[in-house]
Order: C-alpha cells, then sequence, then structure tokens
C-alpha cells in the first residue's frame, strides 16, 4: 500500500480515531511560563513542550508529535505499572502483560524485535533510566515506578528523539517529578478489594524560604498482586526527593531516589492450538493463572562467584535502585543558555519466573504422571548483577535576533554515559502440576539438588554469567529559525559507542575459565533530523518532518548491533470549537542487525516498513468530556523468509477512549483500549485475537480535600493475549491480567 497514495487509509484512521478516541493528554509546561491555554484546547496545544527537542516552544509550534499525561490522568487511569500508562498514547505500543516490568515498547510500526524498549528511550527528568533498553530481562520500565511525586508524563514519537537522545529514534518517554512548585501534599491507602494488597502513597512539598523549595514522595506495599496466590509476591516501595535553590537567571536542583520493590512475574502459560486459533488449556486461565505459590519456596542456583545461591521464586521482579542526580540552568546576558544534567545510578536485582517449555529428554508437556496432569517448567532465573549507569547531558543554546520578526537559536551538546550489562543466567527445570490456582512442584528431574547444573536448554543458551560496559560520547547540535508564523529546525547528533566486557560459560561446579570471552568492539552512527511548522492560524498549525536514527542493541544480544530508522512524517494541529485535534501520517523504515532471542532459538534481523496515521483528539460539552486516540498502521516485513508479512503482533489499528463526567463532589468515567488482531509470529500463522479492555473510574469527595476513589481493570474480564509461541511440542502464551478492583482513600493538603 503506497503512503502517499492512500486515502482509504487515511479516511479509515480519521474515522477510527473520531470514533474511538483514548486517553486524555495534556503538554507539559516547561519551567518557562507558558501561554495561557484556550478553555476550548483540551490538548493543550499552547503549552510549551521541551522533551526531545531542541527549543522550548508550545506544541502549536513544534514540527514533532507529542503529548502527555499529568499526574491525576495517570492515577485515574487505573495502569498498574509504568508501562501500563503508555498505552493510553497514541502511536506508543506497549505490551504491558507481564506485571510491573520487561514490557515491549516500541512506537509507529518499528519492530519490537527481540524484546524491551530497543527503540524507545524511556527518562526520568530529563535523562534515560537505562542506556540501552532491550537488555533481556532487564528493561527502563522495571526501574520506573510512578507515585504521588510523579507531576506529568511526556511522549514524543519520531521527530527529533533521534537528535535530542542515544537509542531513542522511535520516542523519548519522559516521567518528570513534582518539583516544590506548588506547596501542599496528599497521603493516599489504596486496598485491593477482591484481591489482597495493600499500598501507602505520599508527596509533600513546598518553600523553605530563601528561593529554597523541596519535594518529597513515594510508596510502600505488601500483598498478593492481582493474580491468585497464597503468599505475598508484593513487598516493597520506593522514595524520592529533590531541592531547588533558585537563581539569578535560573536554578540548580538535587535529586534522589531510591527503589526497592518486589512484584510478581507473570509469564505465557500453556495453551493449546487449533488450528491458527489459540485455545484455554483445562484448568488454566490465562487471565489468572500463576505458577508460584507455597509449594515452590525455592530455587537453587549459582551467581557469578560460582557460589549456591537459594532464590526465592515468590520474590519475582524485584529491583533495587539508589541515584542521585544533580541539574542546573543558567541564562546569562545575550541570550545565553547552559544547561547541564547529571545522574548517577546504581541498578541491580533479580528476574525468577516460571516459563513453561520443553526439555530435551521429557515427555510431551501435557502428558500424564498417574492422574495428574503435568507440565515441564523452566525457571528464567536471572540475577541482575549490575545495570549501573552514570549520564551527563551539557547543552549550551544561544539565541540570535536577526530583525524583521525573525530569530535563529543555535545549540550544542555533548552527552557522555556509561551503562553496565552484567547478568548471570541459571535456569532450571522442574516437573509442575498443570493447573493455574496452587499448582504442585513434583520434581526437579534432571538437576540434581544439592548443586543444580541448570539444564541445558533451548541450545544452551542459558547457563552463562557476563558483565559489559558500554560507553557512548555523543556530540550534537541544532539551529531553529523562527520567521513570524514559520519555524524550520534541523538537528544532527553522533553516537560515539564502545563495549568491552566478558561472558563465562558454566558447568554443573560452577564457570569454565576456558570458556571465559572477552569483548571489545567499537560502534559509530550519526543521525539528522529536519522539520517545519508553520502557524496557519492560532489555531490552526501544519508541519512536516524528515529524520534518520539509530539505537545500539543490548550487547547481551549481541555486540555492536544496531538498528536504523528513516522516518517522514506531515500533520496538522487545530482548534475548532470545543473539538482539538492533533492527526499525524507517518511512515518508518528499519534496517537492522540480527540479535538473540533466547526463547525463540532465533537470531532476529530483518527490513521493516511501515506507514499509517496517529490521531489525537479532545472534545467537551459541559460537565462531559471525551478524549483519545487511534493509530492505524500498515506495516510489513521487507526481507527474509517471511518478506511481505505483517511483522510478529503488528496489529492494524489500536485505539483509545476516555469519556468522563464531573459533578459537584466528584467524577466517573472510564479508559478503553482496544486492539485489532495481529499474528503471534512473522510467519502470520498464529492470530492473536482483537481485543477491547475496559477500566472503570469514579471519585468522591467524602468531605473537604478527602476522596474515595474506585477503579476496576478489566471491567468484563477480557482475554487479551499480546504474545505467542512454540518450542518443543508446546504452546504458550501471554494474557493481559483478568478483572481487579481497588479502593483508594486519599487525604489532600
Amino acid at each position: 500500500m503506497s503512503f502517499i497514495a492512500s486515502p482509504r487509509l487515511i479516511a479509515l484512521a480519521a474515522a477510527a480515531a473520531a470514533l474511538q478516541a483514548g486517553a486524555a493528554f495534556a503538554q507539559q509546561a516547561a519551567p518557562a511560563p507558558a501561554a495561557a491555554a484556550s478553555a476550548s484546547d483540551g490538548l493543550k496545544l499552547d503549552r510549551i513542550v521541551i522533551t526531545g527537542t531542541s527549543t522550548a516552544r508550545t506544541a502549536m509550534q513544534q514540527s514533532v508529535s507529542v503529548s502527555s499525561l499529568d499526574g491525576d490522568e495517570i492515577a485515574r487511569g487505573g495502569a498498574t505499572s509504568a508501562a501500563e500508562v503508555l498505552r493510553a498514547i497514541p502511536g506508543l505500543r506497549s505490551e504491558s502483560s507481564g506485571g510491573e516490568g520487561n514490557a515491549n515498547i516500541t512506537a509507529r510500526g518499528v519492530p519490537i524485535s527481540a524484546g524491551g524498549s530497543r527503540y524507545v528511550s524511556m527518562h526520568e527528568d530529563g535523562l534515560p533510566v537505562l542506556l540501552i533498553g532491550d537488555a533481556a530481562f532487564a528493561t527502563p520500565d522495571m526501574f520506573t515506578r510512578t507515585d504521588y511525586m510523579t507531576d506529568s508524563l511526556d511522549a514524543i514519537r519520531g521527530g527529533s528523539a533521534g537528535t535530542m537522545g542515544t537509542n531513542s529514534p522511535a520516542a523519548i518517554v519522559n516521567f518528570l517529578s513534582k518539583t516544590g512548585k506548588a506547596s501542599g501534599g496528599a497521603v493516599g491507602l489504596t486496598m485491593g478489594l477482591d484481591h489482597r494488597s495493600t499500598r501507602l502513597d505520599f508527596a509533600l512539598g513546598g518553600s523553605l524560604g530563601s528561593d529554597l523549595t523541596y519535594q518529597i514522595g513515594g510508596y510502600n506495599r505488601v500483598g498478593e498482586g492481582t493474580r491468585n496466590t497464597d503468599i505475598n509476591v508484593e513487598n516493597g516501595g520506593q522514595f524520592r526527593a529533590n531541592l531547588t535553590k533558585k537563581l539569578k537567571g535560573g536554578y540548580v536542583r538535587a535529586s534522589f531516589k531510591h527503589l526497592s520493590d518486589s512484584t510478581p512475574t507473570y509469564l505465557p502459560v500453556p495453551v493449546a492450538l487449533n488450528g491458527n486459533r489459540i485455545e484455554q488449556i483445562p484448568g488454566i486461565d490465562p487471565r489468572s493463572a500463576f505458577f508460584i505459590n507455597s509449594n515452590f519456596p525455592s530455587d537453587i542456583t549459582r551467581d557469578a562467584s560460582g557460589n549456591l545461591v537459594d532464590a526465592r521464586p515468590a520474590d519475582g521482579l524485584t529491583v533495587k535502585s539508589t541515584s542521585f542526580g544533580l541539574e542546573a540552568q543558567m541564562t546569562f546576558d545575550g541570550d545565553l543558555t547552559v544547561t547541564n544534567r547529571f545522574r548517577r545510578s546504581e541498578n541491580s536485582g533479580r528476574f525468577l519466573g516460571v516459563f513453561p517449555a520443553g526439555g530435551n529428554s521429557v515427555a510431551v508437556d501435557n502428558g500424564y504422571t498417574g492422574s495428574t496432569p503435568v507440565f515441564v517448567a523452566h525457571t528464567f532465573n536471572t540475577s541482575l548483577d549490575d545495570f549501573g549507569n552514570t549520564l551527563n547531558d551539557l547543552r549550551l543554546q544561544k539565541g540570535i535576533n536577526l530583525g524583521s520578526d525573525q530569530k535563529l537559536t543555535v545549540t550544542g551538546g555533548l552527552f557522555t554515559g556509561r551503562q553496565s550489562d552484567g547478568a548471570t543466567w541459571r535456569f532450571n527445570r522442574y516437573n509442575m502440576e498443570l493447573t493455574g490456582d496452587g499448582a504442585r512442584l513434583l520434581d526437579n528431574n534432571g538437576n540434581p539438588t544439592t548443586a543444580p547444573a541448570g539444564e541445558n536448554i533451548w541450545g544452551g543458551c542459558c547457563y552463562f554469567t557476563y558483565h559489559y560496559d558500554v560507553n557512548v560520547t555523543a556530540p550534537y547540535a541544532a539551529a531553529t529559525w523562527d520567521m513570524g508564523a514559520l519555524t524550520v529546525d534541523a538537528s544532527l547528533r553522533r553516537d560515539s559507542f564502545r563495549t568491552t566486557g566478558t561472558r563465562n560459560e558454566g558447568t554443573s561446579a560452577g564457570w569454565d575459565p576456558a570458556q571465559r570471552t572477552v569483548v571489545s568492539n567499537k560502534r559509530d552512527v550519526s543521525s539528522h533530523s529536519l522539520g517545519v511548522n508553520y502557524r496557519l492560524s492560532k489555531d490552526l498549525a501544519v508541519f512536516g518532518r524528515t529524520s534518520t536514527g539509530a539505537s545500539l542493541q543490548a550487547p547481551d544480544r549481541g555486540i555492536g548491533l544496531l538498528g536504523k530508522t528513516d522516518q517522514v512524517e506531515v500533520g496538522v494541529k487545530s482548534r475548532m470549537g470545543a473539538l482539538s485535534s492533533f492527526i499525524t501520517l507517518f511512515s518508518a523504515k528499519t534496517r537492522e542487525d540480527a540479535g538473540f532471542e533466547a526463547t525463540t532459538q532465533t537470531y532476529r534481523g530483518n527490513n521493516f516498513d511501515a506507514k499509517g496515521v496517529e490521531a489525537e483528539l479532545s472534545w467537551r460539552a459541559g460537565a462531559f468530556s471525551v478524549s483519545g486516540g487511534g493509530t492505524l498502521t500498515d506495516a510489513s516485513i521487507a526481507s527474509g523468509a517471511n518478506q511481505g508479512n505483517t511483522p510478529r503482533r503488528q496489529a492494524k489499528l489500536v485505539y483509545q477512549l476516555t469519556p468522563s463526567y464531573q459533578f459537584a463532589m466528584g467524577e466517573v468515567g472510564a479508559t478503553i483500549i482496544g486492539t485489532t488482531k495481529a499474528y503471534a509470529q512473522d510467519d502470520n500463522q498464529v492470530v492473536l485475537p482483537g481485543y477491547t479492555v475496559v477500566n472503570l473510574f469514579a471519585a468522591y469527595e467524602l468531605a473537604d480535600s478527602l476522596t474515595l476513589s474506585l477503579s476496576v481493570n478489566n471491567l468484563f474480564n477480557t482475554v487479551g493475549y499480546t504474545e505467542a509461541e512454540g518450542q518443543n511440542a508446546l504452546y504458550v502464551a501471554r494474557s493481559i491480567n483478568g478483572r481487579s478492583a481497588k479502593a483508594t482513600l486519599k487525604y489532600s493538603f
């Protein structure tokens, strides 16, 4: 299908977006004061945008597609993880079915590849959470949590994201923290109504005098999560703080974060195939099946030094992150602004979950032992030894008045970073009862109980330890020319990567020195972007952009491998009475080197071609409002054995809708997120059916500043498969979670 000659595609997308619009969006204000938004401006197109751009401009002036959610919108959407929040943003594709981490995230038909977020960079306060987004079992969303201290979220798709950030050609997602500008705080207690879960959130900020502000916030929780078990699999919390000193012409800010949290790991479960259709196995409900309980108290493995470790499967996805940051901005005479952001983070943890898979010496997995149906379970037991990083971004910007209503703004910057990628894989094999509730561990046939070897499964992929360091130096430059209603901006970036490290294969007794390999690799890549925006009136603007960017794959998937994208987009932003709209046509061509994927035992690398249209709309009539978006994508594989097929898990249409009604004492509403069918794999055989998820929310003010909120996630208990694959006579699939409900009592002061 031609991108230029596709009136049907454009018309369908516009109609779908108008009818199926999604979650409410508001553009995030930068530190500079923003123009007052029109009362009818539901998309806040007059707010200043800074994420992923070289120059602070209103959304109406920027030649990029950008959306925002504020903290209240994030909370009322009922999302259970940072990645699930992203499902409310058009253009982004977030497969957030695995719990609170390890989600697959991409944008606008750029491929998922081997997992994680290779082409999307997730930021906190302007710096990446992890420099590389697709490390196996260690993705940025795992180390990101939203709480009462979250002020807003910016998401820029395509555009200048690839030149204003490293490893981010498809998108930059930036979670922004409160900084004490607004005095006050809140405390809230959330309880599960149909599951055992308790969480306490708090935030407090304000002035300390002498142009000094502070902000603190965080949460703590304990419980079993939304899937049934008889043990605590949620346990931990987060604390964040920042201190800002306002200076003449700028500010300096220190920030701190400590995250120590354990949450359940939800992996695919056994299913049956009927032709190309996925069907449930009796006793295994993919919305609720969970194989970790008190019957599975221990998984013995070895650490990076070869010592035995008794890991608790109940710890599931455990992450620990301690970071310290400094940010400063100063504006000097002559319209010169200097900004520097620095952060050092120590990141570690463990990824432990049950993955159904066939072993070479085991019978078909749905066979029987006596009268008990069993399956072969492998523990994805990965120690995240070191994923710490040190990052710094220095930016200088100079404004030059050219006269005649013209201004040139030039920007130069240098980003430097170091990212560790260190983990230990030791996967064990067990026979487990084939039931989704209260499954019993039957035996660990084939593994010594005192010194487990970590069965040599999937081609020996999963029994090793490694530690790599990726260093990057990335100078970048940009120029923005303003001439009345016309804005033209260009930017370029040069990323120089160097990867060093070691990998060691193992034996049953530990690590074999003879199997140790040392790597050293250098790879350079350039990115560039050119955009034009023209404001036809204060309520109507058009823009266009072309860009080329690249992303380095995680070294555990292949040393020095790159994915490259070429993108073109054109769009229109408008306000017409009570209706605001932002519609963008896009094209993305991706070429990637082949990286390794463990569960399919393949090296994935192809060329991909995607085109489509993305729409955001917002409409208000009195107390009723509806806002949302939709993305229609025509994507194909452009090389290899599956040339012409649709890339795996890529749906034609993804849509969101948030209707709400406000009354004197509260608000009621819903978020509706849907997708059409997709294919499980690139061969386009097994179908992942389309589905629609409805989440309800309601809030009522019991007294002054005291609010009771109720939310129901997946109201109709929909099965929504996000991925599926087969290995050794067994097929598995992962679904979104089933219905869950919670209540929050919040006091604001």
